[in-house]
Order: structure tokens, then C-alpha cells, then sequence
């Protein structure tokens, strides 16, 4: 069965997006890393926000712009989102209920992850006791305002045992499961 994973990288204040949802900080730090690299093929579906499908990219003005994980992925996605679109677009479910929402993407992604993308929709999916690892990339940066990779209104402890971790040039990453 699929496991949920919140995949994202993150400045090192915590910052997975910059103020109004700016992504290109990020651009520099794209790039060879074996343990995001690792991942990709391991990807059954993508589990996202609103925010986020529809968000700054951080491949824009490069052949990869608009594509999952910088063009090395392609699946389907689910979109948790109060605001549908008009038009479909090929490849993507669209539902307003994190319930739906989830079992739709671990039905898409068989015994693959469910990558998660975006700090709302991780931060649902933890309140659900749904959500089992998170992989994060810390990139060589402080952004001071933005997203953060994790805000709880009035705080919540997520315990977490590290699973793996790496170093490369432009980052550090740590992967670790949620304890429940």
C-alpha cells in the first residue's frame, strides 16, 4: 500500500516558499542529488494544494517549467482544492475533501509513495494521522518571511525518527517517519 510522504526543500529558517509564494530562490539549488533522485522513480502520485499546483516555479524559463520535479516525473495528481477549474486538465483530479483526496492518490500510486507538495496539505494530512515520512533538502540560505515547511496555529509537537539523511553541494537532505 502507498505510503503519504511530504516531500520539499526548505531554507535553512524553515521557509519552503519565499513572501507571496516566490519559488525562485530556489533555482541555484536544483540539481544532482541522489537521495531526491532516488525518489522520483519510487513517485506513484502526487498529492498537492491549490497553492501549490498553481504556484511560482522553480524551473520557470527552463525547458522543465511546469513539470513535476523538474520534468524527471510524470503521473497522476490529485489536487486538494475549494476552487475547480472550468477546464480539466489531463492528468489531474481535482476535490475539495482531504479524505477523497488521499484515498484517490494512494489508489493512483499502487505501492508508491503519494508525494505530498505544499505545507497546508501536509499540515492536513499530519492532523489526520495520514501523513508517514517527510524528506527534506535544506538548502545553503535564510529567506526571513514566507512559507514555512510546517505552522501549526498555536503550535503541535510531530515526533519524527530519521531514516536517512545526506550531504551534497547545495543542501542537506533528512528524511525521517512520522511517529504516531
Amino acid at each position: 500500500m502507498a505510503k503519504l510522504l511530504y516531500s520539499a526543500t526548505m531554507s535553512l529558517d524553515g521557509f519552503i516558499a519565499g513572501p507571496g509564494g516566490d519559488m525562485s530562490w530556489m533555482t541555484p539549488y536544483l540539481g544532482p542529488d541522489p537521495l531526491f533522485d532516488e525518489l522520483v522513480p519510487n513517485v506513484g502520485a502526487i498529492l498537492a494544494g491549490n497553492r501549490t499546483f498553481r504556484g511560482d516555479d522553480p524551473y520557470r524559463d527552463t525547458p522543465a517549467e511546469g513539470q513535476a520535479f523538474g520534468g524527471a516525473w510524470s503521473g497522476p495528481q490529485v489536487v486538494l482544492t475549494h476552487h475547480r477549474p472550468s477546464v480539466p486538465w489531463p492528468g489531474v483530479t481535482f476535490t475539495d475533501d482531504l479524505a477523497t483526496a488521499v484515498a484517490l492518490a494512494v489508489d493512483a500510486a499502487g505501492d508508491k509513495y503519494v508525494n505530498v507538495l505544499g505545507a497546508d496539505v501536509a499540515r492536513q494530512c499530519l492532523a489526520a494521522g495520514l501523513l508517514d515520512e517527510i524528506l527534506v533538502g535544506v538548502a545553503p540560505i535564510m529567506l526571513g518571511a514566507g512559507t514555512r515547511l510546517y505552522d501549526q496555529e498555536g503550535g503541535t509537537s510531530v515526533k519524527l525518527e530519521r531514516i536517512r539523511s545526506a550531504e551534497v553541494p547545495h543542501s542537506s537532505d533528512l528524511w525521517f517517519r512520522v511517529l504516531r
